[in-house]
Formats: C-alpha cells, sequence, structure tokens
C-alpha cells in the first residue's frame, strides 16, 4: 500500500495522522526508517534561504537551527543564502534585521552574502543570468513553454475552478503553441512566463520524516467536471525574474546542497521540485519536512504578521541560549533526561529523529529554560554570567532615567553606577533559579535598589500574623533594639540569623505574657482582640512570623532570598532605617486608634 500525502495544495496536515498507517504497511520498513534517522555517513551541506519580505520569527529560527546541527554534527557547511526576487514585499531592513538576528541568536554561516564563499553570488538578485540560462535549456528540452495568457484571462479561470471546488491550476491553453510561433512572439515583446511542464504522475520520494511520498493525480476528478488540470507552476516571471521554484533548485544544485529541512507547508512543492531536478538531469538533496509550530489557536506563526519576531525575544532579554535550546524541542526528540541542551550539546546528540505532525508552542516552556540558564550562569559565573549582569543593569538604569520615574521626595535617590551593577550581581547570585527577564527581576527585587514606600499591610497567614504585628506594634521601639543587641560589629549573614533569633526569642514570650494577662485593654476597658484567640506560638511558629514581619519592614513585603540574606546584601543603615520607619508607623497607628497598652508585658531583653 502506498502511502499517500492528499490534497490539491498538499494537505500534508494529514500526514501525522497517517503515519501508523505509514509505520506498520509502508513499502518502507522499520529498519529503514531508523537509518533515515541517522545522520548521513559524510559532512552535509545545508542551507537557510530566508527572504527580506518578513523578519525572523520562532519557525524560521527553528528551520536555520535544525540545518545547522545538521551540518555540524556531520563536520559540514552552514550556508546562509538570500532569496530575494520578490521585489514588490521586499522589506527595507529585513536583510540586515536576519543577518544581526541569526548572529544574535548564536548561529553563523560558513558560507554566505557578507561572508563569502567559493560557489557564491550568495544573493537571488545577483544569480539572474543563471536562472535564465537553466529556463532555456527547459524550454530547449521541452519541459517547460512560454505562457502569454494575461493576468485577466488567469483570473477568471482562477474564479471558475474556486467555484467547482478544485485548484486554481493552469489549462495549457499556451502549451499547444509551436515553438518557432512562441519565439516570434517573445522577440516581437509579447509579454510572457515560462512554466515547467509536470508530468502527469509526478515524482514520488522518500521524506526523511514521513517516508514515502506522492501526490495522486486532480485530473479524474476535473475531467468528471469538465475541467483539465495541470500545476505547471511558473519559473520565469514576466520581468526576467525567476520564481521560487526555479531559484531553489537552480540554487541547491550549483551550491552542492545535500540536504534540505525545511517546513512540512513545502511538501506540495517538492514532487514540482523533483520534476525540476530529473528535467535538468541533477541529482536532488534529501528532503526532511518538518511539521509548522502553531500559536495556541492552532495556526502557523507567520513573519509578516509579526508573529514571535526573533527581535522581540532580545528586547525581553530571553537568553539566545535558551531560546535555541526552546525551538529544537518543537519537532525533534532526543534522548537526554533533561532538555536543558546548549548549543554545542545540541550539536554532540543531533540526529534525524524529527517528530510528525505540528506542534503548538508554549511559552511556559521558554520561561523554565530560562531559569535554568539563569542558574547555569550564576553558579559557573564568567562571561555570560557578567552578560547577564550587564543586561539587568542597563534595564533598570533605563528605568531610572525614564521622565515617568518618581519614587517620593523623601526617599533618597536609587543606586547607579558600580554599586548598582555590584548590587545587581549579589541579588542574581541568590535569585537566578527564579529569574526571567530583567523587567521581572526589577519589579519582584526593586526594594534592593531605591526606597520602595512601604506598602499596605496584608494579613494572608492567618490570625498568628496579625497578633504578632500587634506586638511589634506595642513593642515598636523595643524591636530595634533588640534587634541591634544581637548584631555584632561584623555585618554578617550568620550575625543577622542570631539577630533574627532574638527577635523570635521575643515574639515568643511577648505572646505567652499576653495569653496570661487577657491582652491588650483599651480605655473603655474593653478587649480590642476579644474574638481573637490569641495563639500559642512554638518556636518554629515564632521564627516564621520573624521572618514575615521582617519581609515586611524591609523586603516591603516583595519575594526574593531569606531575611538575613536580603539584610545582608542591603547593608546595615537601610536595614536600620526600614525597621525604625516601620516602627515609628506602627506606633502612630496604636495611637490614632486610642488603643492603650494595659497589659503590663514583661521582656527579658528590654
Amino acid at each position: 500500500m502506498r502511502f499517500r500525502i492528499f490534497g490539491a495544495f498538499g494537505n500534508y496536515y494529514h500526514a501525522a495522522r497517517l503515519s501508523r498507517a505509514f509505520s506498520s504497511k509502508s513499502r518502507l520498513g522499520k529498519v529503514d526508517r531508523r537509518i533515515h534517522q541517522q545522520l548521513p555517513s559524510s559532512p552535509a551541506r545545508t542551507r537557510f534561504a530566508p527572504s527580506p519580505t518578513g523578519y525572523l520569527h520562532l519557525g524560521s529560527l527553528r528551520t536555520a537551527l535544525f540545518n545547522y546541527l545538521l551540518a555540524k554534527a556531520t563536520g559540514g557547511q552552514f550556508l546562509l543564502r538570500i532569496e530575494d526576487t520578490d521585489k514588490k514585499r521586499t522589506i527595507a531592513d529585513a536583510e540586515e534585521r536576519l543577518y544581526s538576528d541569526l548572529r544574535w541568536a548564536g548561529l553563523e554561516w560558513d558560507e554566505g552574502p557578507d561572508v563569502g564563499g567559493p560557489l557564491g553570488p550568495y544573493k537571488q538578485s545577483e544569480r539572474t543570468e543563471l536562472y535564465q540560462e537553466h529556463a532555456k535549456k527547459l524550454l530547449k528540452s521541452g519541459h517547460a513553454y512560454r505562457c502569454f495568457c494575461s493576468p485577466e484571462k488567469l483570473k477568471e479561470l482562477a474564479r471558475r475552478r474556486a467555484s467547482l471546488g478544485l485548484p486554481s491550476d493552469y489549462d495549457r491553453t499556451c502549451d499547444g503553441i509551436p515553438s518557432d510561433q512562441s519565439e516570434e512572439r517573445a522577440s516581437a515583446g509579447d509579454p510572457f512566463v515560462i512554466r515547467l511542464r509536470v508530468p502527469s504522475e509526478p515524482p514520488e520520494y522518500i521524506d526523511l520524516v514521513y517516508g514515502l511520498v506522492g501526490k495522486p493525480n486532480q485530473n479524474m476528478k476535473a475531467q468528471n467536471m469538465g475541467e483539465t488540470l495541470y500545476e505547471d507552476p511558473v519559473l520565469l516571471k514576466t520581468d526576467g525574474l525567476p520564481t521560487y521554484h526555479l531559484a531553489n533548485v537552480v540554487d541547491d544544485h550549483h551550491m552542492d546542497i545535500t540536504h534540505v529541512i525545511r517546513a512540512a507547508e513545502w511538501m506540495s512543492s517538492t514532487p514540482k521540485h523533483l520534476t525540476l531536478y530529473n528535467a535538468l538531469g541533477w541529482k536532488a538533496p534529501q528532503f526532511a519536512h518538518v511539521g509548522l509550530l502553531q500559536d495556541s489557536g492552532r495556526q502557523k506563526f507567520s513573519k509578516r504578521k509579526g508573529d514571535l519576531d526573533i527581535r522581540r525575544f532580545d528586547e525581553q532579554g530571553i537568553f539566545p541560549e535558551a531560546l535555541l535550546n526552546y525551538v529544537a524541542l518543537y519537532g525533534w526528540s532526543h534522548s537526554h533526561q533533561s532538555d536543558v541542551l546548549s548549543l554545542s550539546e545540541l550539536i554532540a546528540s543531533f540526529d534525524m529523529k524529527f517528530t510528525k505532525g505540528n506542534t503548538v508552542v508554549e511559552p511556559h516552556k521558554l520561561m523554565y529554560l530560562q531559569k535554568k540558564y539563569a542558574t547555569r550562569y550564576a553558579t559557573e559565573g564568567g562571561p555570560q554570567f557578567d552578560a547577564l549582569v550587564d543586561g539587568v543593569f542597563d534595564a533598570i538604569e533605563q528605568e531610572f532615567r525614564r521622565p515617568s520615574w518618581n519614587p517620593g521626595s523623601k526617599y533618597p535617590s536609587p543606586l547607579k553606577g558600580p554599586e548598582l551593577r555590584t548590587r545587581v550581581a549579589r541579588v542574581l547570585k541568590y535569585t537566578a533559579k527564579n529569574y526571567t527577564t530583567p523587567r521581572d527581576f526589577f519589579d519582584n527585587y526593586k526594594y534592593f535598589f531605591y526606597e520602595v514606600p512601604l506598602p499596605e499591610f496584608k494579613d494572608n497567614s492567618g490570625k498568628m500574623y496579625t497578633v504578632c504585628r500587634e506586638i511589634a506594634a506595642y513593642t515598636s521601639h523595643d524591636m530595634v533594639s533588640i534587634f541591634m543587641q544581637r548584631v555584632p560589629q561584623h555585618w554578617s549573614e550568620c550575625a543577622l540569623k542570631e539577630a533574627m533569633l532574638g527577635l523570635t526569642e521575643h515574639i515568643e514570650k511577648t505572646t505567652k505574657n499576653l495569653r496570661e494577662q487577657g491582652g491588650w485593654i483599651d480605655e473603655s476597658g474593653q478587649h480590642p482582640y476579644e474574638d481573637l484567640e490569641m495563639p500559642i506560638l512554638n518556636h518554629k511558629d515564632a521564627y516564621k512570623a520573624t521572618q514575615l514581619y521582617l519581609r515586611w519592614a524591609i523586603a516591603r513585603g516583595g519575594s526574593g532570598p531569606p531575611m538575613h540574606t536580603v539584610m545582608a546584601i542591603l547593608g546595615e543603615d537601610v536595614v536600620i532605617q526600614r525597621l525604625r520607619e516601620l516602627c515609628d508607623l506602627l506606633s502612630k497607628e496604636r495611637s490614632k486608634a486610642g488603643k492603650v497598652g494595659n497589659a503590663k508585658v514583661e521582656n527579658s531583653e528590654a
């Protein structure tokens, strides 16, 4: 049984669904499929051939990466070729952006427009004569013919075909024009295109992903409707420039390309390309068609819509290595226990084991990899960690330079220059496992870099924290002295842990005394916390309450490392200032509420 991928435009989306039938009934056995998944035994020459009609997006980056990995894994060469014959849709800066975006991602090419090479030029606009030469050869051999049909006639043909539910293929009106008349009309200046004469049975081929692929002839259905269909694609346009079909085949042949990895949307074009290879007497490269990348709505990414433009990832602060790792995981399977694979690790483990069918991209996977690489950089140090620090440092400085920046006049200016960079590096060492982007880093840890106003108190920890907060308010001015009694002259994480233990003991004892004496009594003799049962705090609970209290007071309620680490990074002056600020605030709150501490709280440390 032949395995075919049907559809007028190559409905290759059925391939994933049909792959089970293929695996058991195809003429290609299991052993052969395993062979095709292996790397070639000789160096592969691959290429990435983008068009400057849009910017590099996630799907095209993956295509470039797979071709790059195949070349490097086999000791071959990776080429960059610019297919710039579509002048109408060309974007002025797209070519330069392609170069810079690929290099930012970490991909370099052995041959290309800007680096040269023995088989250039590597821009299609500079190879027009070569395409015209081969188009003439195809005319002479009878594998192509001139078509003089006007655009209006072709549009009308397409409309009629569409109304019948048929593809808008050509009807070969001009195929019967004698060659001498065709030459005469062309010499007289009649506008024409050159079309490939596609055989009634296009060639089948072995795809390295899907196995045996063929395309049934649509003429049977069309003839039943009084129509005759011929795909016969245009090879050379009226302006003398080639279409993708001709230029692609000619360039791959003359540049000695051995393998082509591209998106599955090109599967319907492959039989036409093989027809061209056969007509010109050339050996075709091996093809591997990988499924499309799709968004959450199962729509394919498009460079013309700006979907996931690579530059956006750069601007967000995504690591190039994380992004390459991310796209490699879609459409290719590996045998490693971890999905975290650097570019060198991808090269070392690469094979042709591509998965079938389209893939929905999951953004959270990229953030997972971003955290893993940040942790790796922070642990290993070196240039990559320096680059991470520089990126965050630049982002924070830009934030401070914004016209709208105004933390409040009563607060000192934020950190700047070397002091800011040093602080960023220290914080990253402790928080790398949660790092995503510079913007998120600043939002999460801004209390390290300037005086963030004290946020509104939110009791998310139940009555235990409420009581502890009241204890802090009642003994507010004792809190700082109790804390400082436990901090020696050397401000260190170890000493700060001891100071936190002192506060923990203070909270334990105060809570016990308040339980025994009935809590606070206000001026009217009422118990303001009559409905609040004073909890019995063991040492663990009291220590947790101390952490929460200090995080609110010093880290402004923000997340981050343990509080002894936060205080060590901030320094003594900032910590004491923030503690006193909070204690003053709590004391004022109690005065305004008219609460009087009638309970005689014994405090062994006071």
